[in-house]
C-alpha cells in the first residue's frame, strides 16, 4: 500500500496556560502521585478514589484513573506516558471516554516552569492535540481541563510552603 499512514491527522488542538502559587516540583508531583492526583483530577461533581488510580511513570508506562459520579457511575480515563522528565515535562496519550473503537484520541504535553521572580510560582502550559476530534468536542474538553486545573490550584494552596 502506498500513500497510507497509520497516524491519523490532528483535527483539533488547544493550549492552556495556568499559573499556580506553588513550586514546580510540587505541581509536577500533583500530576504524578496518586495521593495528590485523587484530590483534583476530574470534574467537581465526581471523585477519583486513590484506589482507582494507577501510574507507571516511565515512557511506555500506562496511567489509569476512574472518576466516580455521586450515583456510582464510573468513567475510565487512561493513556500511555510518552515522556516523563521530572519536574519539567510530561507527555502522554489520553483516550476519549465516549470512543468505543479504542482509537487514540489525543496527545497531551504539559510543561512546568518555575517562576522564581514571582515568589516560587509555577507556570504550567498544557497542550492537547486531538485526533479525529471535532472543534465542539475539543472546546468541551478544554472547559473540563480548566475545571480540573481550578481544583488543582485549590489543592496546591493547602500544600504549598508559605514564606
Amino acid at each position: 500500500m502506498t500513500g497510507t499512514s497509520s497516524t491519523p491527522a490532528v483535527t483539533a488542538e488547544y493550549t492552556i496556560t495556568y499559573v499556580f502559587d506553588a513550586p514546580r516540583e510540587l505541581v509536577f508531583t500533583a500530576w504524578t502521585d496518586p495521593g495528590h492526583f485523587t484530590h483534583w483530577f476530574g470534574p467537581r461533581a465526581y471523585t477519583t478514589p486513590v484506589s482507582k488510580i494507577s501510574m507507571d511513570l516511565r515512557p511506555g508506562g500506562t496511567w489509569r484513573a476512574v472518576v466516580v459520579a455521586d450515583d456510582g457511575a464510573e468513567q475510565l480515563l487512561d493513556g500511555v506516558y510518552r515522556k516523563v522528565e521530572a519536574p519539567e515535562r510530561l507527555v502522554f496519550t489520553t483516550g476519549d471516554p465516549g470512543n468505543t473503537h479504542g482509537d487514540l484520541a489525543s496527545v497531551v504535553t504539559v510543561t512546568f516552569t518555575g517562576l522564581d521572580d514571582l515568589g516560587g510560582k509555577t507556570e504550567m502550559v498544557f497542550h492537547q492535540a486531538g485526533y479525529n476530534t471535532g472543534e465542539a468536542h475539543a472546546a468541551a474538553s478544554r472547559a473540563g481541563w480548566l475545571e480540573f486545573f481550578d481544583r488543582l490550584a485549590e489543592h496546591l494552596a493547602g500544600h504549598a510552603p508559605r514564606g
